[in-house]
């Protein structure tokens, strides 16, 4: 099955607004991040190092909460393509509930048993004292995130992917001016350090909460009333949770696997650490633009599955292979110009100058596979319930390949630094022959959505 030069056309540009503005959302996000590391790093060494230690604590809960809200996207994407927006309310609602009951747990968690929290990631009394202190604070911002990212997510679902954008640059700006003021006490604001950076992350949190509640508020076609969160139907859970776990396992499973690669390049010596720390900033920020592309392609496939377009959804999902060629290609020229610029703003020794050259021409490779794996198995297959794919090749690929290689490589074989980082990153190169066989079974094809009132 071939398009013709409309559907082309059209293809092209439902991609383009999804894709760029899921993009530059994601993008966004990382400097968040990027700007509280910078502000804290012109205070001092020991704030960073804490308030990244107990950033960790929120990252974990993204994992949970980001599978949330991944399973029931793929959901009201189908309904939303079904033109069912009862329903689709109905699954944004059961999002919310869910992610704020995980949001809460780590809230409690967070608040209470800051310096335990702590003290499994560092025995430093320094470094607990200060995160256990930021940790008690930033706390109250997990329940704002995790309920935001449900309507953030329905907000591209709904064709309002652009607004997305103009929510992240404002959260950036906010939380930039606010950690200058908050963190250096500056007009007559006391200076309050790594506890600063916590009260902003509240505020920006709670501003991105009340803007896209607001956003919900105005969309007519969203159906999110009382009825909604007191609806609750053993065919719905059952869909959710058809997904759900099979998500779960994906996010847990790459989540675990970036802390056994920190833990590997660490005992491989801070050269190796350094370099490989320079080229998974690239790498993240590279990885926005597959990102973008692998969420506009979920919600594109799902909405023509939802509204019983099968063949189209085919001939859309055959289409991103040759998107995801041509991501490959820009994402390793990205690799090529982003790689020496993320270069100039860190100092080396000669070692680690040459780790980064031969990781940065690896990462080339890894980006192009990259941009296949994710589009599919984070965009494509989910986007018709098929989500157990990512879970086993991300299983297979990850924990029984890479990861066992890459230790008997650094511990038991000794071998050179960069060979070690080479057989670690294989998983993705590894995942790419297996995926073209897997998506022309075509399990993916399916229209998940109901008939109820």
């Amino acid at each position: 099955m071939h398009m013709d030069r409309t559907e082309k056309a059209e293809f092209n540009c439902q991609l383009r607004k999804l894709a760029v503005p899921l993009a530059l959302q994601t993008l966004l996000g990382a400097l968040v991040g990027a700007s509280d590391a910078l502000m804290l790093g012109r205070l001092n060494q020991d704030s960073i190092a804490a308030v990244s230690l107990a950033n960790q604590i929120f990252f974990v809960m993204t994992l949970f909460s980001g599978a949330i809200t991944g399973s029931a996207g793929v959901l009201i994407a189908q309904y939303w393509g079904k033109n069912d927006y009862k329903n689709a309310g109905r699954f944004l609602a059961m999002a919310i509930r869910y992610s704020l009951g995980v949001s809460l747990v780590f809230f409690l968690a967070a608040f209470c048993f800051p310096s335990f929290l702590m003290k499994i990631f560092t025995s430093d009394a320094s470094l607990v004292a200060i995160g256990a202190g930021y940790l008690r604070i930033v706390s109250f911002s997990y329940i704002f995130a995790a309920i935001a990212s449900c309507f953030l997510m329905n907000m591209k679902i709904a064709g309002d992917a652009r607004l997305s954008v103009i929510v992240s640059a404002l959260t950036v700006t906010i939380d930039m001016v606010l950690d200058y003021f908050l963190i250096y006490g500056k007009a007559g604001v006391p200076a309050l350090g790594a506890n600063g950076s916590a009260y902003s992350t509240i505020v920006v949190e709670l501003f991105a909460l009340v803007f896209v509640i607001v956003w919900a508020k105005r969309k007519k076609a969203i159906e999110l009333g009382v009825s909604s969160f007191t609806f609750f139907s053993k065919d719905f859970e059952k869909d959710l949770w058809s997904i759900l776990p099979a998500m779960l396992a994906s996010a847990l499973s790459w989540g675990l696997s970036i802390t056994v690669h920190n833990i590997i390049m660490g005992h491989l010596g801070s050269d190796a650490t350094a370099a490989a720390s320079v080229t998974s900033v690239a790498q993240e920020l590279i990885s926005c633009v597959s990102q973008g592309i692998a969420g506009g392609s979920g919600i594109m496939v799902g909405e023509l599955l939802g509204s019983g377009q099968l063949d189209k959804a085919v001939r859309y999902g055959d289409r991103f292979f040759d998107v995801s060629f041509v991501n490959g290609i820009v994402n390793a020229i990205l690799m090529a110009i982003i790689g020496p610029i993320v270069y100039i703003f860190y100092v080396l020794t000669p070692t680690a100058k040459h780790y980064l050259v031969v990781m940065l021409i690896f990462m080339a490779f890894y980006m192009f596979a990259y941009a296949y794996n994710a589009i599919f198995t984070c965009g494509v297959l989910p986007a018709g319930g098929d989500a157990k794919y990512d879970a086993v090749s991300v299983f297979f690929a990850t924990w029984c390949f890479a990861i066992p290689a890459s230790l008997i490589a650094a511990f038991i074989l000794k071998l050179p630094v960069l060979v070690v980082y080479i057989i670690m990153c294989l998983d993705e190169i590894v995942k790419l022959p297996f995926l073209r066989w897997h998506y022309n079974k075509h399990i993916w094809v399916k229209n998940l959505t109901r008939e109820i009132d």
